[in-house]
C-alpha cells in the first residue's frame, strides 16, 4: 500500500469513527478501519480492564472463528496471558520509548527473536489466521487496550511497515475512542440529573415521545407514573435544604429501586419534588405494582411524608393517546388527585368506569390554564 494509500485509509478510521454515535459504533469503525487498512481478513479491539485483570473483547470484525461474536458478552483472557501490555510496554514506556505494534505468526517466533506472547500463536492457529499484527492503544499517557488484526493462512505475513502502520492507527483508534468518551459524557450530563443520578426531563422527553410513536405504530404498551414528593417544603424550612436535597436522593434510590421490576423503565427527576417512571411493554397491573410499591417504601423514610403517585396506562380505557402530552395529563391529573386525597396507594386513571374524574380531569379544556397543571407543559402539542 502506497503513501497515499494509506493517508487515505487513516482518514477513513479517522471519519469513521468522528461519525459514530455511540461506543460500539466508534468499536466497530476503529476495528473495521484497520481491518481494511491493514488488508486483514479479522480485527479486534481490546481493553485492559485493570480492575479485574483481564483483557475483555469489545468488538469482532471480519471472518469470525466459531464462538466469535461481533460484540460479545464475555469474550475475555487473563492479562498475565499478554503480559507484553503490562510488562513490556511499561518498561519500554519507562525509558522514553514509544508503545510500538508487533507481528506474530503461527509459526511461531523467528530464529533469534523472543516471541510476544506465545498464547497468540495457539489463537492463531486454533482460529485458522496465519498472522496478527497487535497495536497498543495509549490514552490519556496510559495503556488502554489493544488493536488486533490478523490475515488467514497462505496470506503474505505482516512486515515491519504493517507493524509501523498499525501504531499510527493506533493512535489514531485513541484519538477517536477519547473523543467518543467525551462526547457521551456530555450526553450523559446532558440527560441526567445532578442531584440523584436519574434521567433528567429532557430523557423523558425524548423517550416519551419514542414510545407514544411505537404504541401508535405497533401497539406497544406505555405506562407512566408520576410522583410527587410530599413534605418536601416543610423539609426544607425547617431542616435545610441539605436535608431537603438528601430526601429528593434517597427517593431517587427508591425510585430506581423499584423501577428495577418493570424491564428498560426509566426513572427521573423531572424537577423539583416531581419524578417519574415511564416503562414500555409492561402491563399496566406490573406498573401500578411497582407504583404501589414506590409509595410502600416513600414511607418508610425517616424524613418527608410519602408520596403521591398517579399512573397512566395505553392498556387502560382512558381512550387513545396519540401524543405524549396526553399521556402525562393523565399521569399528571392522577397524581394531583392522590395528593388531593392523600392517597398511600398510587390513583390511576381509566380504573373508575366510563365516567372517570381522572380522565375527564386531564381532558377538561380549562386544566391547562387553571395554573394547577404543574410542569412538562410546554413542547408537546395537544392530544
Amino acid at each position: 500500500m502506497g503513501e497515499e494509500s494509506r493517508l487515505a485509509a487513516v482518514v477513513e478510521l479517522a471519519q469513521g469513527m468522528a461519525a459514530a454515535h455511540s461506543s460500539r459504533e466508534a468499536w466497530r469503525a476503529a476495528a473495521g478501519g484497520a481491518r481494511r487498512a491493514l488488508g486483514g481478513s479479522f480485527a479486534a479491539l481490546s481493553v485492559w480492564e485493570r480492575e479485574l485483570g483481564r483483557l475483555r473483547v469489545l468488538v469482532n470484525v471480519g471472518e469470525l472463528a466459531e464462538g466469535e461474536e461481533e460484540f460479545p458478552e464475555d469474550e475475555s483472557y487473563p492479562v498475565h496471558q499478554f503480559a507484553e501490555i503490562t510488562e513490556f510496554l511499561h518498561e519500554r514506556w519507562a525509558g522514553g520509548g514509544e508503545p510500538d505494534a508487533w507481528v506474530e505468526t503461527a509459526q511461531g517466533p523467528e530464529e533469534g527473536r523472543a516471541g510476544y506472547c506465545h498464547q497468540r500463536v495457539a489463537a492463531l492457529r486454533r482460529r485458522g489466521r496465519g498472522c496478527c499484527v497487535v497495536a497498543p492503544i495509549v490514552l490519556h499517557g496510559r495503556a488502554w487496550g489493544e488493536l488486533y488484526v490478523a490475515r488467514p493462512v497462505g496470506e503474505p505475513v505482516f512486515g515491519p511497515a504493517d507493524a509501523d502502520f498499525a501504531t499510527v492507527l493506533a493512535a489514531v483508534v485513541a484519538a477517536g475512542i477519547a473523543q467518543t468518551e467525551r462526547l457521551e459524557e456530555a450526553r450523559r450530563l446532558a440527560f441526567t440529573d445532578s442531584l440523584t443520578g436519574l434521567a433528567n426531563r429532557r430523557a423523558v422527553d425524548a423517550r416519551l415521545d419514542e414510545a407514544v410513536e411505537l404504541h401508535r405504530r405497533d401497539g406497544a404498551v406505555v405506562s407512566l407514573v408520576v410522583c410527587d414528593v410530599n413534605g418536601l417544603k416543610r423539609v426544607n424550612d425547617t431542616l435545610g435544604h441539605s436535608v431537603g436535597d438528601r430526601l429528593l436522593e434517597r427517593f431517587g434510590s427508591v425510585l430506581s429501586l423499584c423501577g428495577a421490576m418493570l424491564p428498560g423503565a426509566l426513572a427521573a427527576r423531572l424537577g423539583g419534588d416531581e419524578f417519574c417512571l415511564l416503562a414500555v411493554g409492561p402491563s399496566a397491573d406490573e406498573v401500578v405494582k411497582a407504583a404501589d410499591e414506590v409509595c410502600r417504601r416513600a414511607v418508610e423514610l425517616d424524613i418527608g411524608d410519602g408520596v403521591a403517585c398517579g399512573v397512566a396506562s395505553t392498556q387502560d380505557p382512558i381512550g387513545p393517546v396519540r401524543s405524549a402530552r396526553r399521556l402525562f395529563r393523565l399521569a399528571d391529573a392522577a397524581q394531583y388527585r392522590a395528593k388531593a386525597e392523600r392517597a398511600a396507594h398510587p390513583v390511576v386513571a381509566g380504573r373508575e368506569g366510563p365516567d372517570d374524574p381522572v380522565v375527564r380531569l386531564a381532558d377538561e379544556p380549562s386544566r391547562e390554564a387553571d395554573g394547577e397543571r404543574r410542569r412538562f407543559r410546554g413542547r408537546h402539542a395537544p392530544g
